[in-house]
């Protein structure tokens, strides 16, 4: 999914990692986001949107730190169901609507909830993803790539800073790492069926989808 679309790696892996193993979440799911992307940069490096990548970055800085007090002290469910919501309030308006405008303003706030969402649940694509859903798919790809490669390096920080980071996570993490090169190498036709005007709607579905995800995992949390 990532590989084709520009995110997605964590609707499938976090779930079910979060139900075979919870005391492995978020901090596996952060060493395989932080491994992806850069397969996805030796491909597609010259696209990426420097400007609107600043941005995202200064968003997600403050958003990580909010999430790690939610890994400390607050209900992470109760925040999967919110977010789960909002993701899919933000997909029915765009999605009979123009793309979001990728300004300072909608880039930094979505950088801001991703890092929220994404250090507390390891689910941190569709609130990014949404601001760019109209650039191109390269561009997509490529902007996000090193923006989540960024952002899982420090949520692990963040994360062992407030002491939720075992070994056993980063152990396990490094073990899903083979196959998760495996899946990208397969996402290459799916890379060329969307690159033909179809990203947007890609981005769209899959951001639906992983908020309907993040909220039944909430729920069932």
């Amino acid at each position: 999914m990532q590989g084709g679309v520009g995110f997605g790696l964590g609707l499938v892996a976090a779930p079910v990692l979060t139900m075979m193993q919870p005391s492995l979440m978020p901090g596996a799911i952060q060493v395989v986001n932080a491994s992806l992307p850069l397969f996805t940069l030796a491909v597609e490096w010259r696209r990426v949107e420097w400007r609107a990548l600043g941005w995202a970055v200064l968003g997600r800085l403050p958003g990580s730190a909010v999430g790690a007090l939610i890994v400390v002290y607050v209900s992470a469910q109760a925040l999967g169901v919110f977010v789960g919501a909002m993701v899919l309030v933000a997909v029915a308006l765009t999605a009979r609507a123009v793309a979001i405008p990728r300004t300072g303003a909608t880039v930094t706030g979505a950088g801001f909830v991703s890092g929220i969402t994404g250090t507390a649940t390891g689910i941190g694509g569709p609130p990014i993803a949404l601001v760019f859903q109209g650039a191109k798919g390269p561009q997509v790809r490529a902007t996000l790539a090193v923006f989540f490669c960024f952002s899982a390096l420090q949520s692990l920080g963040v994360l062992w800073a407030v002491g939720h980071l075992p070994v056993r996570a980063l152990v396990a993490g490094g073990l899903l790492v083979p196959f998760m090169i495996a899946g990208f190498v397969v996402s290459g036709p799916l890379r060329r069926y969307l690159d033909g005007g179809r990203t947007r709607a890609g981005i769209l579905v899959l951001a639906g989808v992983s908020a309907l995800v993040l909220i039944a995992q909430s729920i069932s949390g």
